[in-house]
This record gives structure tokens, C-alpha cells and sequence, in this order.
């Protein structure tokens, strides 16, 4: 009686080909580059595609002008990411970022109405009501983008 083995190696070694970009992989670059493409996303999405991450089209303003850009440059101005060998964080620094975030409503502290002017004419309220104009997050698209930045990275293109 007689026993044979035969072991075929070829899917095994076509793995650890695929493999060896993780054996010395240093992250720090990786995240950096992953923070860079948030922050250009988050950009993109105030400049031109005037949608949450969800894909919700952002409630148009008053005025009919350009959503988060009528007053000037502070929000986009102030977008910006860091990392490290562990994190990838992107977002906006302004101080009023977050109102446009997540809305907001405005009420009178110490007078009844609050007074303000829209086109040069006097406007007096109670309250105004702003509408979150989320402008951070993934989108689906980013999530593709990301996870192609990755593989591209990391050399195993292709993997979902």
C-alpha cells in the first residue's frame, strides 16, 4: 500500500504576493493621504455639489445665491484635515461651521425680535430658523473613493 500527497502551492503563492505590501506596511502615509482626499471631498461638496453626504440637496438660501459661499470665503477657508499612523480626521475649524452642520434656531436674548437686513431692507423676527446644510460626512461616492485610494495604496486593487 502505497500514499501520495501532492500539495499545489499556486493559489497559496499568488496570496502572499498579494499580501507583501501589508508585511512592512506603515501606515502614517496611508492616513495622510486618506485625510487629504476627506478634505478635498469636503470641499468639493461646499464649492460644487451643494449636497449632505446622504445625497440630500441642501435647502436653498434666501437670497437664490450660492449655498455656504454668499459671505465670503470662512467656511471653506477654514476645511481642513490632519492624521496620524492611527486616524484620518477632516472638517471646518470656523466657528459657525456647526450651525451649517447641523441647523440651528436663532432667538432674541435680550430684545423681542431679533433685527437684521436681507438685500438692504430691514427684517425684524422672532426667530430665524437655519436649515442644516450638512457638509462633512462619507458619501457614497466618497466611499468608493476612499476605499479605491486604499487598494491603489496598498497595491491590491480591486478587493471590495
Amino acid at each position: 500500500m502505497s500514499v501520495s500527497i501532492r500539495l499545489d502551492s499556486t493559489e497559496l503563492d499568488d496570496a502572499l504576493v498579494r499580501l507583501e505590501p501589508l508585511l512592512d506596511f506603515e501606515p502614517a502615509p496611508l492616513m495622510a493621504a486618506i485625510a487629504a482626499l476627506g478634505e478635498s471631498q469636503t470641499r468639493r461638496r461646499i464649492e460644487t455639489e451643494k449636497t449632505s453626504p446622504d445625497g440630500t440637496p441642501w435647502a436653498p438660501n434666501h437670497n437664490g445665491t450660492s449655498i455656504l459661499r454668499e459671505t465670503g470665503r470662512n467656511l471653506l477657508d477654514s476645511v481642513a484635515s490632519t492624521s496620524s499612523a492611527t486616524q484620518a480626521e477632516w472638517g471646518a475649524s470656523w466657528e459657525f461651521a456647526h450651525v451649517h452642520q447641523f441647523g440651528a434656531v436663532i432667538e432674541p436674548k435680550d430684545a423681542k425680535a431679533l433685527a437684521f437686513q436681507i438685500g438692504g431692507q430691514n427684517v425684524f423676527a422672532q426667530k430665524v430658523v437655519v436649515p442644516a446644510r450638512a457638509f462633512v460626512g462619507i458619501s457614497a461616492e466618497n466611499e468608493i473613493e476612499i476605499r479605491d485610494l486604499v487598494t491603489d495604496f496598498l497595491g491590491i486593487g480591486g478587493l471590495q
